[in-house]
């Protein structure tokens, strides 16, 4: 892909996320092309329907939230890494709540969307608490499926409007909880 096109595809992904997340999945393709900066025409050279977008900005989130573990890791001690991958889910979780009528359809479609994203996230986890445990400030005991099913607490908050910051306070008992005993 030539590099202006890996720009607008790039910039088309993150504007599908920021719009997704701000006004649901009912936006416009028009409103998503103007913030990207570029023309209807282009969204539909990359994404030919609204679902292929969908996908595509999904996984992109999945991959920039997975993909940030190594330089949590390296930038600060790895329960602080936790901590700031898990804050950094909740930003993930406002685009997923976002684009959450569009990806029904797009599992229907018997795309793997759903099982992808669950094997890197658990991966992502993994690799969080090995460091941890191996570091000494994560608790032996603690195992990614466990994590996993525990950052589910942010699809129960429901629409109220502070529910971020009710999911970066349980968060933060949460790795409280994978501290003690560490």
């Amino acid at each position: 892909m030539r590099a202006d096109a890996r720009r607008n595809r790039e910039a088309l992904l993150a504007a599908a996320v920021k719009r997704f997340a701000s006004c649901g999945h009912e936006v416009s393709l028009e409103a998503i092309a103007k913030e990207a900066g570029v023309g209807i025409g282009t969204l539909y050279r990359h994404f030919p329907t609204r679902e292929s977008l969908v996908e595509a900005a999904y996984r992109s989130e999945v991959d920039r939230l997975c993909g940030s573990v190594d330089e949590l890791l390296r930038d600060h001690p790895p329960d602080e890494a936790l901590a700031e991958w898990l804050d950094r889910f909740v930003t993930y979780a406002a685009a997923k709540r976002g684009m959450k009528g569009a990806l029904q359809s797009v599992v229907a479609s018997g795309s793997p969307l759903f099982a992808d994203a669950r094997r890197e996230l658990l991966g992502a986890i993994a690799q969080l608490l090995d460091a941890g445990i191996a570091a000494g400030s994560i608790r032996k005991d603690a195992e990614p499926e466990d994590v996993l099913r525990a950052t589910g607490s942010v699809w129960q908050l429901g629409e109220e409007p502070d529910w971020q910051d009710r999911a970066r306070r349980i968060f933060r008992l949460l790795v409280d909880g994978l501290r003690y005993g560490a």
